[in-house]
């Protein structure tokens, strides 16, 4: 039930809201004045709040202002009989959701409130969603190789510069590319990833920089490539090492001059991106077999960050699974599963040769296999690591 504070010093104007809200099913409250108002909304939480504007000892923008201030997430809807524009363009100016005005219209009173109680909604959600996408993408880790990655994208992500980040399979780069990415001036701008494994050679160029219509067989319309989509932000060309030569000369021109080409087209168009890239090759080895561009290397490797092995930061271990317990319990619904100190030996013994990938899938098949808690035989009955 939506919890609805009424703050208005005529009792009358209380009492007749009161009972129009409690007849839709709202649970409503009351405050005679400013003062008591601000209190109520401060130390209790509802979902809607409607306020007069002109009361003794606090005014209703006053209210407002000073719930804003202090963080209250409820809803406001002003009412008011000595209302004019300005008044109104001046509450939504400091938080109001809507403004009334006095005598309320029962069906635009109720309507408002409906709508103020939807918003509510979509923001709470939107805040969840935010902390769930923060949660997922955090680097969990106090080893000492994983401290000093985290020390470099701390000094890093202010900048521009160019990051080449480096790491067998399942070590987390991603992780270190959106780490770069929120904490940097251009966090507010897309994060647009590129995997350039995934994509077959003759379509690299289309999808990093667009092609236009008619550029080839199948080009039926125009297509905005990734370098036009990260504009603003920024660009992470995952998989580098899979680039085709040609592609990789495109790319070249793009970082040298700032601006790309369409495919089929002869407009240069000016992008602001900030570039990532990430590889599990050896480059300059690549270089001296001729399949990498040795002058793209150095455009892209400006800093370099080496995401440590599993095997490397094995006293991590511990919070690794903490956290992998935490959301498989979330994904499926039920009860974070305890583990025995003796498992966690057991699972930091392993080489993990599939680094954080496969202890997290490994995680998992233990919640799914195991009993009430996860014990060291469960370990050597369900896993296959190598120990």
């Amino acid at each position: 039930m939506a919890k609805v504070l009424v703050i208005d010093d005529e009792k009358s104007i209380r009492t007749t809201l009161r009972e129009i809200l409690e007849f839709e099913n709202y649970a409503v409250e009351e405050a005679p004045d400013g003062e008591e108002g601000l209190r109520k909304v401060i130390s209790e939480h509802f979902d809607v709040v409607l306020c007069d504007i002109k009361m003794p000892k606090m005014d209703g923008l006053e209210v407002l202002e000073r719930a804003m201030e202090a963080g209250v997430e409820s809803q406001f809807i002003m009412i008011s009989a000595h209302g004019t524009i300005e008044t109104a363009v001046d509450a939504t100016k400091k938080g109001a959701f809507d403004f009334i005005e006095k005598p309320p219209d029962l069906n635009r009173l109720l309507l408002a409130v409906r709508n103020a109680l939807d918003k509510g909604k979509l923001v709470h959600e939107t805040k969840t969603l935010r902390k769930k996408v923060a949660h997922k993408w955090n680097m969990v880790g106090e080893s000492a190789a994983m401290l000093g990655v985290k020390e470099t994208i701390e000094k890093v992500a202010p900048t521009d510069a160019r990051v080449m980040i480096i790491g067998a399979n399942g070590t987390g780069k991603e992780l270190v590319a959106r780490s770069l990415h929120e904490k940097s001036n251009r966090s507010k701008g897309p994060m647009v990833e590129v995997n350039c494994a995934a994509i077959p050679s003759e379509l690299i160029e289309s999808e990093l920089f667009g092609h236009e219509k008619g550029a080839f067989t199948s080009a039926v319309k125009q297509r905005i490539g990734k370098f036009e989509q990260a504009n603003g932000g920024t660009l992470f060309l995952d998989e580098i090492g899979d680039m085709s030569l040609s592609a990789q000369a495109k790319v070249l021109r793009a970082l040298q001059e700032n601006r790309i080409t369409r495919v089929g087209g002869d407009k240069d168009i000016q992008v602001d991106v900030r570039i990532l890239a990430a590889t599990n090759k050896d480059l300059r080895q690549m270089i001296a077999e001729n399949k990498f561009r040795e002058d793209l290397y150095h455009r892209l490797s400006v800093i370099v960050i080496k995401v440590p092995a599993l095997r490397e930061r094995k006293d991590d271990i511990p919070l690794l699974v903490d956290r992998f317990l935490e959301d498989v319990a979330q994904e499926y619904g039920t009860a974070k599963k305890n583990i025995s100190p003796d498992a966690i030996s057991r699972l930091q013994a392993g080489e993990w040769t599939g680094n954080i990938r496969e202890l997290r899938n490994v995680v998992e098949r233990l919640v799914i296999m195991s009993g009430d808690a996860i014990t060291e035989e469960d370990v050597l009955k369900y896993t296959e690591i190598s120990l």
